[in-house]
């Protein structure tokens, strides 16, 4: 298949075949997202499809599970979905699990029927970007969709029999908001009850939206450690019971072990408390064995910034009375 489109799949879908169904973003207006601002969407033909799973199933090819691509699939056409899950039924038997990408609005394009179809024939995991809990900040994102919405569509998912993920945003409410948008968005996921969370760190891109409204001061962007803060909030406040994997994407700046590199890329900065270097990170684990230590990792990794925060002014002299 020629194919030159982004599938943003999760951890726990690294190892997933993904099979590509169309390219590009139906919706493409989240304020936040440049994933597919340069592609224009389009579903791939079925006889493209077809001719890559007879590869698969001709070269050998097994997989027990697999991901639709991709930013959207849930939103096709649900004949042509149903026609998709068929071939796939025909020529990889071995698959007994299908997921995908899903908005709050695809979902809701479906009958309670036809997702009760595609729980039958597969379709267990829907990966949703909820985003956030504050219904404002849905707004100003430009999102598909509000909270009350996304509760409707979520109970329609589970009645169907089809478990989902939740994508969120750390920093999404901006500087100043990190705790309320933790916990509102924390008793949000309380209600919908995903088994997976994807929990990213706010990345303003210069061609969003968002950046525009940046540029303009119409969005103030949270600092890394407000972001650590609001992140080890919201784990703070999941509900014990809550059988989920988590993932968890963050910046912050670590103090460089004495007499070691600090890898390609990286770089040392210096300043009076300290050398230190900014790292790209990932706490990850099963909420109900690993909360603990998620929670550590992060009070780790917001004192390391707190202490280079501390060495970027100088230290002033204060007179003695």
């Amino acid at each position: 298949m020629s194919y030159h489109g982004v599938i943003c799949g999760v951890v726990e879908e690294r190892f997933t075949y993904k099979l590509p169904v169309a390219k590009g973003c139906p919706y493409n207006k989240c304020a936040f997202c440049d994933f597919y601002k340069h592609m224009t969407y389009r579903e791939i033909p079925l006889e493209d499809i077809e001719a890559e799973l007879a590869r698969v199933s001709n070269a050998g090819g097994k997989p027990e599970r697999i991901m639709l691509g991709d930013g959207n699939p849930l939103w096709l056409p649900f004949d042509r979905l149903k026609k998709i899950v068929e071939m796939i039924e025909h020529y990889l038997p071995s698959c007994t699990t299908l997921c995908s990408d899903a908005s709050v609005l695809a979902i809701e394009s479906k009958t309670d029927d036809e997702l009760a179809w595609l729980a039958r024939h597969g379709y267990r995991m829907a990966y949703v970007g909820i985003e956030s809990g504050l219904d404002d900040v849905l707004e100003f994102m430009d999102k598909d969709h509000l909270n009350d919405q996304a509760r409707e569509q979520i109970a329609r998912l589970h009645k169907a029999g089809i478990d989902f993920g939740a994508h969120i945003i750390t920093g999404a409410a901006g500087n100043g908001r990190g705790i309320e948008n933790a916990r509102a968005t924390a008793a949000l996921i309380n209600e919908l009850r995903p088994v997976h969370i994807c929990d990213f760190s706010l990345y303003v891109a210069s061609v969003t939206e968002l950046g525009l409204k940046e540029e303009d001061g119409e969005f103030v962007r949270a600092s890394m450690l407000e972001n650590m803060r609001e992140m080890r909030e919201f784990v703070s406040l999941l509900d014990e019971d809550l059988d989920l994997f988590f993932e968890g994407y963050f910046s912050a700046f670590l103090r460089k072990p004495e007499g070691k590199g600090v890898g390609p890329g990286s770089k040392v900065i210096v300043n009076t408390a300290g050398e230190f270097v900014r790292k790209s990170l990932l706490l990850k684990g099963d909420l109900r064995t690993e909360r603990e230590n998620i929670l550590a990792g992060l009070d780790g990794y917001i004192k390391s910034t707190e202490e280079f925060e501390s060495g970027l002014e100088p230290a002033t002299e204060q007179g003695v009375a």
